[in-house]
């Protein structure tokens, strides 16, 4: 029962709280960027089933498989991509927590 309110909680209100705390002058657009990370479970319509609620998506999917996932920390490093890649490396974790409820 809490399982929905972790994994959508770190979706969305991490980078909110990350876009307040470090990005304050900017925050809206930092937020939508981060938020934005949610578009890598476009890979989801590549599984058959799309969704199944027993499948951790992590190694799974190609956007969620290690070489992504450590492509992803790497975009951490320029000051350009910092943004784009929180949101993908925060959506990592809140599939990797959910994939631990299971």
């Amino acid at each position: 029962m809490l399982q929905p309110f972790v994994h959508y909680g770190t979706h969305f209100l991490l980078p909110l709280i990350i876009a307040i705390v470090f990005y304050r002058k900017q925050w809206k657009i930092a937020y939508i960027t981060m938020a934005a990370g949610i578009l890598i479970d476009l890979d989801h319509l590549l599984a058959t089933p799309i969704f199944d609620p027993n499948r951790c998506s992590i190694g799974y999917h190609p956007l969620h498989s290690w070489f992504a996932i450590l492509f992803y920390i790497f975009l951490l490093v320029p000051k350009k991509s910092r943004l784009v890649a929180l949101g993908l490396v925060i959506h990592i974790i809140a599939d990797i927590l959910d994939c631990s409820f299971m």
